[in-house]
């Protein structure tokens, strides 16, 4: 940042140096009586032509000197593109891997480490900073194993987000090591956003996405599956709306629904492919308490292993365990205790 204020403040300065520095230039030969012999008309003609030679010729120079900012624009915007590439690369990597025979993760586990075959997510001795080096979490150690639902918690700015993000493998921790023993996809891990992911397309298409054709389910009909999770999300008036499943639409799905419409349909979408685990970063937060209980019981219902950012209390009945985030790198993991049984 301020690289960027000193880049800014030396082009202004060199486009209004140039009207400036023409009089500048003159002045010095004309005060020190070289053109002693003009007449006061003859004078103002010089100085008129001498100030139009040297403002075109600064003029040059400026226009060089402001090109400069769209070059370090386009270098930045390629350097984000660049890094945006190398994240695909990466990931598309993984995936393959994760398509083979096995398991993958973030970073090796020796042969000698026995981890548990129900296990998604292992973090040894995690410390996260935000991008301003600000501590969020220091030495976590966490297991986030199949039927043992996670709800993570805490004040704005203690790294809930952040947290999910290292999970993803999107950021990387400071220090620590971060094992994904699960695949992303629909056999394993799915993340539902505070604000879903739409692409351009049929109300089918937004249903089955990330997927590019209909998920195989055997003994039951694709049309019928996706009709019945509409209808479980709340979504039934949908179909009226769109036209049908396959009906082209010339509208944008986010000025279309609602908050709530927009999480009710990445619902429907999590129920659709029924992963493993499922990763809900405050993914009903646009939603009542009686429409967030409906789903989640659901996903109880569908046996889907949660891990879920929330502040609502009554979000504890369905998780067995809570990770309170305090910010500065505390933190506290305990079992949630339960007045009745999981939904």
């Amino acid at each position: 940042m301020p690289n960027l204020l000193l880049f800014t403040v030396g082009i202004n300065t060199f486009d209004y140096l140039g009207s400036i520095l023409s009089y500048v230039v003159i002045a010095i030969p004309i005060f020190n009586g070289v053109y002693a012999d003009l007449d006061p008309a003859g004078l103002s003609s010089l100085v008129s032509k001498n100030a139009f030679v040297s403002l075109y010729l600064i003029g040059c120079f400026s226009q060089l000197i402001d090109l400069s900012t769209t070059v370090s624009d386009v270098a930045g915007y390629t350097h984000r593109i660049g890094e945006l590439l190398e994240m695909l690369l990466k990931l598309s990597r993984k995936q393959n891997d994760c398509d083979s025979p096995g398991k993958w993760e973030f970073n090796s586990v020796s042969k000698e480490e026995v981890v548990s075959s129900d296990t998604a997510f292992l973090l040894e001795k995690i410390s996260l900073s935000a991008p301003s080096e600000k501590l969020l979490i220091k030495d976590l150690n966490l297991r986030v194993t199949q039927g043992n639902n996670l709800l993570i918690t805490g004040n704005t700015g203690t790294g809930k987000t952040s947290l999910l993000r290292v999970l993803g493998g999107l950021w990387e921790s400071k220090q620590g090591d971060v094992h994904m023993l699960t695949c992303f996809g629909p056999h394993g891990v799915v993340i539902l956003p505070q604000r879903p992911f739409f692409t351009d397309g049929t109300l089918r298409e937004q249903v089955i996405y990330p997927l590019k054709e209909i998920y195989p389910v055997s003994g039951s009909s694709d049309d019928e599956r996706i009709l019945r999770f509409l209808e479980l999300t709340g979504l039934s008036d949908l179909l009226p709306r769109t036209g049908g499943l396959d009906q082209p639409v010339d509208w944008n799905w986010y000025d279309i629904l609602s908050p709530g419409e927009m999480q009710r349909l990445s619902f429907a979408r999590l129920f659709y492919l029924q992963p493993q685990y499922a990763v809900l970063d405050e993914a009903t937060s646009a939603l009542t308490e009686d429409a967030e209980d409906e789903l989640y019981r659901i996903c109880a219902h569908l046996e889907m292993t949660l891990v879920s950012v929330g502040h609502r209390k009554s979000l504890e009945k369905f998780h067995s365990w809570r990770l309170n985030l305090y910010g500065e790198g505390k933190w506290e993991l305990s079992r949630i205790k339960k007045d009745r049984a999981t939904p």
